[in-house]
């Protein structure tokens, strides 16, 4: 069944310590990750072509910002989480190596992703790629990473945190394995504010997103789920208060496509 929700519906129940939101609907907090795990085991395949049906190609546009942004360095560490059909690492490798000069050391990244099936997308597309070396597939958890403290120059993630069901463990987790002077780096859907873009934008992702998914993944419900999480995702002043209690510096966000997007920065120092 489709779980469907008027764009004016606001979710009528708060949060507790078991329970939390999976869209507009209440779960509780354990069933969650397994929840978002068979969301995405269902559109893994397809994932990356209803991107860019999504965003009208604009997700490339925010990724290549992300990275020009963080401005990878040979020799840097980078732990992309959430990142697990490897858009963010295929550019920060070939970022850092147009750095390279024959004294360097090369660049490395760790993907990290809850999601096995979505991993493997990523592996795929990094073989037809010939991107053999200096990339490593993990499938973990954001909230318990299985990194020593003090291990990347960078951490990144993109269009992932809000499908985490303790924003907070992952944002401490994310503090804890950057060396100091890290950069936390995230890409997220955010808050609209213009009248006139906010309407527009609701029609599409309520009437039009769900039916793409269907058209092209075959899968209705989970782009329901998706457009839903974006709209219990905290606004950018509240998010950013979040990174700065995990202990980050520095915290900026910067709006993109009118607030469609955010990008957040943060430092360990």
């Amino acid at each position: 069944m489709v779980y469907v929700v008027s764009m004016t519906e606001k979710n009528p129940q708060q949060e507790t310590e078991e329970t939390t939101h999976f869209g507009f609907k209440t779960v509780d907090k354990q069933a969650k990750q397994g929840m978002v795990r068979n969301v995405f085991d269902s559109v893994a395949e397809k994932y990356d072509i209803m991107n860019d049906v999504m965003s009208g190609g604009l997700h490339r546009l925010w990724k290549n910002d992300m990275i020009r942004v963080l401005r990878p360095e040979p020799g840097h560490k980078l732990l992309d989480v959430a990142g697990g059909t490897g858009d963010i690492a295929f550019r920060f490798l070939d970022a850092a190596e147009k750095r390279e000069n024959s004294d360097s050391i090369a660049a490395e990244v760790t993907v990290c992703d809850i999601n096995a099936e979505m991993l493997k997308v990523g592996r795929d597309r990094a073989i037809d790629r010939g991107i053999l070396r200096n990339i490593e597939w993990v499938c973990g958890n954001a909230e318990c990473l299985s990194f020593p403290n003090n291990s990347f120059e960078a951490y990144t993630i993109a269009f992932g945190i809000r499908n985490v069901t303790n924003i907070d463990k992952a944002l401490a987790e994310a503090h804890r394995v950057l060396k100091p002077g890290g950069r936390f780096l995230c890409l997220e859907f955010s808050k609209v504010h213009t009248p006139l873009l906010k309407k527009i934008y609701d029609t599409y992702s309520f009437h039009l997103l769900p039916r793409f998914g269907e058209m092209i993944t075959g899968d209705r419900e989970s782009y329901q789920y998706l457009v839903e999480s974006i709209r219990q995702f905290p606004s950018q002043e509240k998010f950013k208060t979040m990174i700065e209690d995990a202990g980050f510096k520095r915290v900026t966000y910067r709006n993109m496509t009118g607030g469609v997007v955010a990008l957040l920065s943060g430092w360990k120092i």
